[in-house]
């Protein structure tokens, strides 16, 4: 088993990278089966969960092999099975992504209901919702989806609630059905946004992404294409948290500055020292850091993915701040972890946090939740005195590339070991 030793209380200096974007990623590669024909796939992050992805579509049949800069050339022409059940598939919560991809193909599919990181409800109801819209015929049934459709017919589909993957698996759907579809109440988040792009350079017609009302115009006939994928947001996040959580002084290249306002904004009101250029971001330390309020909210407002990093930002900042958590019920599971470590933090309801500033925090042996939890944990360690100890790190390596690799090129004094 691998765990991480961080030696804290060392100031990251220097600049770093940010890599493709997990979360796009893990859409654009199931979706390039309604192509029919070959993609290059480029900027794709060296993560778990890609490499998963992989050898799903690889099981299916899929000729996938990789360019020596390490992009991805995916040819979906062998696809012979559209049902896959499989554990790995079952781990993973953007599996259900293969549900919009070969439905929209091949009019039917059979997927394992998704699993992934256990941070609360993530029910799949607005996904099933607009396929039975756009025509198929849908049931949950021995833990998997099966749906089938003769024909998809676009339709107007009103989502109840805000949700990045019902908004990407109803595109994936769509750009395949017969007609227009009109997705209201979208979700407005940069990976929405990529995958509409990757979808239009197949030759889809798709319009509105990045707003709240998308419109596809379906039953394009769709080819292969080279595309790169939008640096990842919540990694450039994370890199911006632990900069400021160790006063250090980091230039953040290769990200999108505008995908960064909220959590910007909140570190300005710090008292953070923020800079922005056309493609990468300078943090370092001005004074002291003042307690601020989070509230997690859809896109454009402060990303959920960054409010456990957050949190241990706020561990050590002067004053009360808080912490409310309005999408997913289950993002404080790492509270006991940072309270080993010295953390004052009062739990007031099942949303809402209390964090007292403390002068320090002390590094101790913790165990990782999920994988924005084991961020927080890693940006916990830097800030700390003396050793700490990360366990099942497994939940890192999903969303992160080389992580130890980038942070010790900062600076950092992090190492992965193993223990029996």
């Amino acid at each position: 088993m691998a765990y991480y030793r961080i030696n804290g209380g060392k100031r990251l200096e220097g600049a770093v990278t940010i890599s493709g974007a997990k979360n796009a990623a893990l859409a654009i590669i199931p979706a390039v089966i309604l192509s029919g024909e070959s993609c290059l796939l480029e900027n794709l992050p060296e993560i778990e969960d890609v490499r998963i992805v992989e050898e799903i579509l690889t099981s299916m049949g899929a000729d996938i092999s990789r360019t020596p800069d390490g992009s991805m050339r995916i040819d979906p022409s062998g696809i012979s099975t559209f049902s896959v059940t499989g554990e790995m598939v079952s781990s993973m919560r953007a599996s259900y992504y293969l549900l919009g991809a070969l439905l929209g193909r091949y009019k039917k599919a059979e997927i394992a209901l998704p699993g992934g990181c256990a941070i609360g409800q993530r029910p799949i109801d607005q996904h099933i919702k607009g396929m039975r819209a756009l025509g198929a015929d849908i049931v949950i049934q021995g833990g998997s989806v099966k749906a089938r459709a003769d024909r998809l017919r676009g339709a107007e589909i009103y989502l109840d609630v805000v949700s990045v993957g019902a908004t990407i698996n109803i595109m994936l759907a769509a750009v395949a059905a017969e007609g227009q579809t009109i997705i209201a109440n979208a979700a407005k988040e940069p990976h929405v946004v990529d995958v509409a792009n990757f979808l239009n350079m197949m030759g889809a017609n798709v319009k509105g992404a990045g707003t709240d009302v998308i419109r596809i115009q379906g039953g394009r006939r769709l080819h292969g294409c080279t595309y790169a994928v939008i640096p990842d947001q919540i990694e450039a996040g994370t890199f911006m948290i632990a900069a400021a959580a160790t006063r250090g002084d980091v230039v953040i290249h290769g990200c999108i500055p505008t995908h960064m306002e909220a959590l910007t904004a909140k570190l300005l009101e710090m008292g953070v020292r923020v800079t922005e250029n056309d493609d990468s971001i300078r943090v370092r330390p001005q004074g002291v850091q003042r307690a601020v309020n989070v509230k997690t909210q859809v896109y454009p407002g402060f990303p959920t993915d960054l409010q456990q990093p957050m949190t241990s930002l706020l561990c050590m900042a002067n004053g009360v701040s808080t912490v409310s958590e309005t999408i997913f019920e289950r993002r404080f599971m790492h509270l006991d972890e940072l309270r080993r470590m010295g953390a004052h933090i009062k739990l007031m309801d099942h949303s809402t946090i209390l964090i007292e500033g403390v002068r320090e925090l002390y590094g101790a042996p913790v165990t990782v939740t999920d994988l924005r939890a084991g961020a927080a944990l890693i940006v916990a360690g830097l800030m700390a005195k003396g050793v700490t100890e990360i366990y099942e790190t497994s939940y890192i390596d999903r969303g992160y590339e080389h992580l130890e690799d980038k942070l010790r090129s900062l600076g950092a004094k992090i190492e992965r070991l193993t223990v029996d």
